[in-house]
């Protein structure tokens, strides 16, 4: 085993590039990009420290959540989370950031390359109103390229298949995870209490 240092390395150990792997790729959300954005309820954003740590985040609302205000700009709404920050700290120190959208049922997802920003614009903020209650800030993303990502990956884990789902109860709960990890006292929650909790605290 040896470890690959270069490009050139890289590249000699995989085949040729296929064309359409790079001619798919749009500088634009044309109408495909928009109704596709329109159904998805789930994406997952990539950004990075000014140090070079990586971080990535889910993010997800009712279909369309994500809106496309205009052929190349994204608005995305910060909703309640755990107020650690990381994504909006790394965008305020490395604007550059991936994003990656999912459909339910669907094995093509769409990836976003961009460079982010924070905004807190009463007009941004109004248009992601739920049950009068708006986010603290909205993310806008200015796409430099876009593309579908082919359905291997979610062919391979079979992603949406119901017969591969595990019971919840497989995994420790999440209270359980924090009390092993954490030197802090934490009271033990049940994954029904902790999920009846977060029900209350979603926008």
């Amino acid at each position: 085993m040896a470890k690959i240092t270069s490009v050139k390395e890289l590249r000699e150990n995989y085949p040729p590039m296929i064309e359409r792997s790079i001619t798919k790729e749009v500088s634009a959300f044309d109408q495909y990009c928009r109704d596709y954005l329109a159904l998805s309820p789930f994406m997952i954003i990539g950004s990075q420290s000014k140090d070079g740590l990586g971080d990535v985040t889910p993010r997800g609302d009712l279909p369309g959540f994500v809106k496309v205000i205009d052929d190349r700009t994204l608005a995305i709404p910060d909703r309640p989370g755990n107020n650690r920050l990381d994504t909006l700290t790394n965008i305020l120190e490395n604007p550059n950031v991936g994003l990656l959208f999912l459909v339910p049922g669907v094995n093509e997802t769409f990836r976003v390359n961009g460079k982010a920003e924070i905004r807190d614009d009463e007009e941004l903020l109004q248009m992601f109103e739920v049950n009068g209650k708006l986010p603290r800030s909205v993310i806008l993303v200015h796409m430099q390229t876009a593309y579908m990502h082919c359905a291997k990956a979610l062919m391979r884990s079979k992603l949406w298949d119901p017969s591969v789902q595990i019971e919840r109860s497989q995994l420790p709960s999440m209270s359980e995870w924090m009390v092993a990890h954490n030197t802090a006292e934490i009271k033990p929650e049940s994954t029904e209490d902790m999920e009846k909790r977060y029900t209350s605290q979603l926008y």
